[in-house]
């Protein structure tokens, strides 16, 4: 029936999803740190990482000063893992600073638009960031 609701559906035992609460919880302070580092290392401002994450710039701040208890929704978590898988597929295709300096040059990749692949990310939200992973992932061979 097309207006019956949805019932929460429990993942195959061993299958990580960011559905459950306590998934949720258990994976929130890494990812959290995470991207907070990756940013950083980005050179990325505060209004960008809280972009990137789906956050507000005060919980973003709050992020960096250690104070926020929250949990990080399935929405955001999937953010974050395109986010930290980008920065390891970086990582693995340039063995130099080119790695960390990527994501904020202009880019003429039709993926880009001639926009830096953070604003790009920005602008598209998640599915951008997944294609971003994906592309660098296809330049080192990895798909």
């Amino acid at each position: 029936m097309a207006s019956a609701a949805f019932e929460h559906v429990e993942a195959p035992r061993g299958l990580q999803t960011f559905a459950g609460d306590d998934d949720r919880r258990r994976l929130t302070g890494a990812a959290v740190k995470a991207v907070l580092r990756l940013v950083d290392a980005w050179g990325g401002s505060n209004a960008e990482g809280a972009a990137l994450l789906g956050v507000s710039e005060s919980t973003w701040d709050r992020m960096k000063a250690g104070t926020w208890e929250g949990t990080l929704s399935q929405d955001q978590l999937t953010r974050a893992s395109a986010l930290i898988g980008l920065f390891k597929g970086l990582h693995l295709l340039f063995a130099d600073d080119m790695a960390d300096r990527w994501p904020k040059l202009a880019n003429r990749a039709p993926v880009f638009d001639r926009l830096s692949p953070v604003q790009a990310m920005i602008a598209g939200g998640i599915p951008r960031m997944l294609e971003t992973r994906q592309y660098i992932d296809a330049l080192r061979g990895g798909l």
